[in-house]
């Protein structure tokens, strides 16, 4: 199979990558409403909806907001808009989302922790989406530096790169399995299964951002990297009690 993948059907070019985009979001909504109707939810629907809307606008903003600062080019016309509506980037998005969801529950005086139930349709969305970015190859922003080690991968253009795409899917899938066994834990605070995802993806994306041909930087680090650090600094109360928890273990054993 050649990357990109660009299979002809009927004579029309697919692109696998839009299709893979818009079956992430419709696979990710679907198995979100399996597992609300499997669980018992504190949230009422009239809260849940605002919850929704919250982090629908939030993390289309994010998105591109952020997506614009991984390389921010200061124009103005017609083209330059277009350009800035369809740059995206999925950290945005999910930061984007948190702080809209945060903000809608302010409003709407909701108390309760609400991210557990998106945790795993959300990882479902973003493997999905990733695989689709690894078989766009080099016309998705997702591959890596050039390497000579065994990682390295002709991604389209005739250099062996760092599949980072790649790397990402398996990441997410050992950490659905680590966090679904956690989530399985007896008196379990509501909202820590969100947070272990959020503080273990961000801290993945800002390690393997050095595998990756940025061209703009501020003191070393990418804007991706400053949102990941942001993100950390957010979450820092729930990383003190999952470090203590983890030392608790370890003196146990």
């Amino acid at each position: 199979m050649d990357i990109p993948f660009e299979p002809i059907v009927f004579g029309v070019k697919v692109n696998v990558h839009l299709i893979l985009e818009y079956a992430a979001f419709f696979i990710g909504f679907r198995y979100y409403v399996y597992l609300k109707k499997r669980s018992v939810d504190p949230i009422s629907s009239s809260h849940r909806l605002s919850i929704i809307l919250g982090a629908i606008f939030g993390a289309f903003f994010g998105s591109r907001f952020f997506g614009f600062l991984e390389n921010p080019v200061f124009s103005f016309g017609l083209e330059q808009l277009i350009n800035l509506l369809s740059v995206k980037t999925i950290m945005g998005g999910l930061f984007g989302g948190l702080l809209g969801v945060e903000l809608a529950k302010k409003i709407i005086g909701e108390k309760n922790s609400s991210g557990d139930l998106f945790t795993f349709p959300i990882i479902l969305g973003i493997i999905i989406g990733r695989i689709g970015c690894f078989l766009s190859g080099i016309r998705e922003f997702t591959y890596g530096k050039e390497t000579i080690t065994m990682f390295g991968m002709d991604l389209g253009d005739g250099l062996n790169r760092y599949p980072l795409a790649l790397f990402e899917v398996v990441f997410l899938m050992i950490l659905w399995f680590f966090l679904n066994r956690f989530s399985r834990k007896v008196n379990l605070e509501s909202g820590l299964v969100f947070k272990g995802f959020m503080i273990c993806y961000f801290s993945f994306r800002f390690f393997i951002e050095f595998l990756k041909p940025n061209v703009f930087y501020v003191f070393g680090l990418s804007s991706i990297q400053y949102l990941c650090i942001l993100c950390i600094i957010y979450y820092y109360k729930t990383i003190k009690r999952f470090i203590i928890y983890a030392s608790k273990r370890l003196y146990v054993l």
